[in-house]
């Protein structure tokens, strides 16, 4: 098996010490984790004095570029208008989001490459021309693949899907953004980042039981909440997290997404080197080796963490309980203990209707056995699954290595259906029975979100999230009034029965096997490689610039919405169904918010249009508003833009006329996405101003003559009956990003400052 990019690896080793000997004396202190691998990837020599957390934007040169195919097709739409002839640093595409669940692995992935052809096909040519590595649909999750091919420990890694912090399982720095910010990186550019805060996390004790490397971050979430890691970066550390296998620290990395965190990551130990020999990089372990002192904090740092850390954590695994969170949002935590007391409490439907395993959070080998021990005694308990059940392995190794091992018979013998290597249900693409009946019920998976509509499209699906093997317990229980760990059930003889614990392994005992892993490598010399995209696709569109800013304050805008509590990117830009329009600017601008509640009578997808008084749907009161000449605002709440790394969210109101979107507080991603497009994104100064916004204002951003950066701008409501109301927003807007908004996009910047 080839080990990738191994002269970049080394690279990066060959110049970490002097660059950390020099952050050290810089800073006058030992250094965290984060800090050794953010100072070693700046893109300039080391300022004067240290970055301020929170505050200062600093310039990076990423390692590598990851892309899924649904965030790759507008990515690379874009990186084919930079005017470059190659990538700049290693790159690649992976086909996962495109294959919609409904029958099975085999079926599924043949209706996925048939529908998508077209996509896939761009995606293949586009990736060939231009050096990027290309995983065929079927080969895999993007987050297992990197982290069994690419994911290293020190480096640094973009990709356009929320969940690339996945790869800080294997002590890399690994953050998700937007596909303008991964043309940036791919066409040579530095990659901006606001320098995060830092949240120490220190693990004691040892797991055992029913408990797994989920718990840990299910508790976390419940800690901090879907925006209390926002702008910063969580470093697991202690002998806590010594003992954890290195894919389990993938899946606590993987959901600190649902927290808002910039990425989470463990530093470089044992499990990490016996994870790269068990992929095949025993060659990567020991460039690591040599540099291991490198690659985790100063001793002194994890000694007294309350002063490098800006906020502590500390859980003792050795207590720690299984949970289950939700439903509706990641970070309502509940001990398994406690579980069943708050279904009753709350209503919740009872009846366990499906239970899901794998995503890229939860799909590993050790997942995978750890689950199938639990289904093993199913079989031999004699008891009847009470719900439906399925599985979705992370990645062609993962599948061909435990169906070889015998772990999808025994899922296949409960009744499970073996799902194809990819998304699917996870991100809606699950072609569910019955899900439009809307009928209240209650589905239990090991994914990572579970916000209403996210698996199903259903709104009154109760999505709760748990570890695989809770997952597989409660599957076979049919029922959330049931705890594992203490509750008995009947088996067909009408006996009582307890599950075991589950027991897992984490490697494969004969080692891992695949035969095809869908990798293609790209053209040498891609210049004879033409990119074709049909005028008539109702899948693909070539982009047209977005026009600059014309120098003048904005007036006159309608209010689009408002909207109201929770809004997050599957909100702004459904998945589901919409994913096939990924490609395809205008045709994806038909979904424009139509999840987001309006505060004005307080529905989704319908808001009154104040050109015809009629009502209309979100998307087509914006293209009124366009055509009117004087677009449109949109108005949101707290953390807006919460969930994926989606662009398109960011992209559709920018192609339908809106020119503002101003809210209590935003989402990093999403905030920087607007930015990247061109966008105002702003935020109120005093956030009871918000309820000064009637539905009928024609609305002002007054200041913009003198945009600069600490600077406030003003908003003018012009309200129908002639008063108004005035008031400061502020904005995080540096320098370079202000350069954006007034080229009319980073890319506008790019191609300018090419030209020049």
């Amino acid at each position: 098996m080839k080990v990738f990019d191994l002269d970049m690896i080394k690279a990066v080793y060959a110049g970490m010490p002097v660059r950390i000997k020099e952050a050290r004396k810089l800073l006058g202190r030992p250094l965290t984790l984060t800090e050794k691998i953010l100072y070693s990837h700046l893109s300039e020599v080391l300022p004067q004095r240290p970055f301020e957390r929170g505050k200062a934007y600093v310039d990076f040169n990423p390692d590598r570029v990851a892309m899924q195919d649904a965030t790759a097709q507008m990515a690379l739409l874009q990186f084919m208008q930079a005017g470059k002839a190659k990538a700049a640093v290693p790159s690649t595409v992976h086909c996962d989001h495109l294959i919609q669940a409904k029958l099975g692995a085999v079926a599924d992935l043949k209706t996925a490459k048939d529908t998508n052809k077209e996509v896939f096909d761009f995606l293949a040519s586009v990736s060939s021309k231009y050096g990027i590595g290309f995983w065929k649909p079927g080969a895999g999750i993007i987050h297992q693949v990197v982290l069994e091919n690419y994911a290293f420990p020190g480096g640094m890694m973009i990709g356009t899907d929320s969940h690339t912090v996945n790869a800080g399982g294997l002590g890399m720095v690994a953050i998700g953004v937007g596909g303008a910010d991964a043309v940036d990186v791919m066409a040579g550019m530095p990659w901006e980042l606001k320098f995060p805060k830092l949240i120490g996390v220190k693990l004691t004790g040892k797991l055992s039981g029913w408990t797994s490397a989920k718990d840990v971050i299910l508790k976390v979430a419940g800690i901090l909440t879907v925006k209390g890691g926002t702008g910063a970066i969580l470093e697991y550390f202690g002998e806590g997290a010594e003992s954890l296998s290195c894919t389990g620290k993938g899946t606590i990395c993987n959901m600190g997404a649902e927290i808002g965190a910039t990425t989470s990551l463990f530093g470089y130990d044992k499990k990490m080197a016996d994870y790269l020999r068990g992929t095949n990089r025993a060659v990567v372990a020991g460039e690591a080796d040599k540099v291991a002192e490198h690659l985790t904090a100063d001793p002194e740092v994890y000694s007294n963490p309350e002063r490098y850390f800006d906020q502590l954590i500390e859980i003792n695994l050795s207590e720690l309980e299984p949970h289950i969170n939700g439903p509706f949002t990641p970070d309502l935590a509940t001990p398994v203990s406690k579980f069943a007391e708050v279904v009753k409490t709350n209503g919740w439907p009872e009846k366990l209707e499906v239970g899901l395993i794998g995503s890229c959070t939860n799909s590993s080998y050790e997942d995978i056995s750890r689950a199938a021990s639990i289904a093993r005694q199913a079989i031999d308990k004699q008891l009847k699954v009470k719900s439906e059940y399925t599985v979705t392995p992370g990645s062609e190794m993962v599948r061909y290595t435990v169906e070889r091992d015998g772990y999808l018979k025994t899922f296949e013998e409960i009744g499970g259906v073996v799902l194809a290597n990819a998304c699917g249900p996870c991100i809606g693409q699950w072609a569910r029975h019955n899900a439009d009946k809307g009928e209240k019920n209650s589905i239990m998976t090991s994914f990572n979100r579970n916000f209403a509509k996210r698996n199903d499209g259903n709104p009154n699906t109760h999505g709760f999230v748990a570890s695989p093997e809770i997952t597989t317990a409660f599957a076979i229980a049919g029922t959330l009034c049931f705890n594992p760990m203490t509750d008995y059930l009947v088996n067909n003889d009408g006996e009582k029965v307890i599950l075991d614990e589950p027991q897992g392994i984490e490697f494969p005992p004969t080692g891992f096997a695949v035969e095809d892993n869908g990798y293609q490598e790209p053209a040498k010399d891609g210049s004879h490689i033409e990119v074709v995209v049909a005028a008539d696709s109702d899948r693909l569109q070539l982009l047209e610039p977005f026009a600059p800013w014309d120098g003048k304050d904005i007036k006159g805008m309608y209010l689009l919405i408002k909207a109201k509590g929770k809004c997050t990117t599957d909100h702004i830009s459904m998945a589901g169904p919409w994913l096939r329009y990924r490609g395809h600017l205008e045709n994806i601008s038909q979904n424009m918010l139509i999840g987001a509640v309006n505060y004005f009578g307080e529905q989704t997808n319908a808001v009154k249009n104040q050109i015809t008084a009629e009502v209309n749907k979100v998307p087509d009161a914006a293209q009124s508003y366009k055509e009117s000449g004087f677009g449109s605002i949109v108005v949101g709440d707290e953390n807006y833009g919460e969930g994926s790394s989606r662009e398109h969210a960011a992209m559709e109101p920018r192609f339908m006329g809106v020119k503002v979107v101003l809210v209590k507080s935003f989402a990093r991603i999403h905030e920087t996405n607007l930015k990247k497009q061109g966008m105002l994104a702003l935020t109120f100064v005093n956030k009871e101003d918000y309820e000064l916004i009637r539905e009928d204002d024609r609305i002002d951003v007054l200041g913009l003559e003198n945009f600069a950066p600490g600077e406030h701008l003003k908003i003018r409501l012009n309200h129908a009956d002639g008063s108004t109301d005035i008031f400061e927003v502020q904005h995080t807007y540096n320098q370079n990003q202000i350069e954006w908004f007034k080229a009319g996009s980073a890319l506008n910047l790019i191609k300018k400052l090419q030209q020049d």
